[in-house]
């Protein structure tokens, strides 16, 4: 497997634990009777800040996922993997780790660098793939 594909399968699985990380503390603050209806009204009680984030961050990962996803797959099915394509996978995915802190807790403006860096190792992915 390419360096491309392993960092695709953990930005997939990094979701999951994102999910967790956000579904958890939502879960205890808004009580089983909302979170496991259909969700027709607005819950009666916000999110504490800090899961609010989380819950920003999972769907942020969501939108960089898929032009993640593309860029790795096109590199890797077109036999373009190079030192650098996989540089950037790994790039991306250490970037969307630090993420998950950095929004969580507020880093300014750390929090939009990060979130750069991911996004500028995906575009030069699909730049080189063009090449």
């Amino acid at each position: 497997m390419t360096h491309e594909l392993t960092a695709l399968v953990l930005a997939a699985l990094l979701q999951y634990v994102q999910f967790a990380l956000y579904a958890l503390p939502a879960n205890r603050e808004l009580g089983p009777g909302y979170t496991m209806s259909a969700r027709d009204r607005d819950p009666s009680r916000a999110l504490s800040e800090r899961t609010a984030r989380l819950g920003r961050a999972f769907d942020n990962h969501f939108e960089g996922l898929i032009l993640f996803s593309i860029a790795a797959l096109v590199i890797s099915v077109s036999g373009q993997s190079t030192g650098v394509t996989a540089a950037c996978a790994w790039t991306y995915l250490a970037a969307r780790i630090l993420y998950i802190p950095a929004y969580a807790h507020g880093w300014r403006p750390g929090r939009s660098i990060i979130w750069g860096l991911g996004f500028a190792a995906t575009l030069l992915m699909l730049l080189a793939a063009l090449l």
